[in-house]
């Protein structure tokens, strides 16, 4: 988990953020992590409500592949993360936080954002449901398509490829042809 704030707020350390004797209260029951975290492991975790994301490509179907319903908060508007933020959305996996009429956020919609996935029975239960559905649908085509992978791999590895002359393969309607 990293402390991000919007722009022009003071960046301060996790313990200045955080309430006083929030750590100790949390325990063992959460973790604070500052740098590189896995992130599919953490989104395929039970425990888990949603995810708050730039919506970058791989973010966003992580987050779906794991049923993990998205809030979504593009900040790149050069990239594909406005346009991924708005598919998910009006595919309803998604809620983004909204931003003043300037562009800013503020702590306020991005915290009531965050309730309405977490605790909302109507808009939390609905994005669950959708992005479980979606989920499963992704899982079963990557299990397909890791079929098809190994076939092709199945059917390179059974022709003698010399090194010394390389042979130039193309793949074609799932069958690798020799040129």
């Amino acid at each position: 988990m990293g402390l991000w704030f919007p722009r022009g707020e003071q960046v301060v350390n996790h313990e200045e953020a955080l309430p006083r004797g929030f750590l100790d209260r949390i325990g063992e029951r959460g973790r604070i992590v500052e740098g590189w975290v896995p992130q599919a492991r953490i989104l395929k975790h039970a425990s888990i409500g949603a995810f708050v994301t730039h919506c970058g490509w791989n973010s966003t179907l992580e987050s779906i592949e794991f049923g993990v319903p998205i809030i979504a908060l593009p900040m790149n508007f050069c990239s594909d993360q406005p346009m991924n933020a708005r598919s998910v959305v009006e595919n309803g996996i998604a809620v983004e936080i909204a931003r003043d009429g300037n562009g800013k956020l503020h702590r306020g919609y991005i915290a009531e954002t965050i309730k309405e996935v977490i605790f909302g029975e109507k808009i939390g239960d609905d994005l669950r449901r959708k992005v479980n559905s979606l989920g499963e649908n992704v899982r079963l085509l990557r299990e397909e398509q890791m079929d098809e992978v190994a076939e092709v791999i199945k059917q390179l590895c059974g022709r003698r490829i010399s090194p010394k002359m390389p042979n130039m393969m193309h793949l074609r309607d799932n069958k690798v042809y020799q040129q």
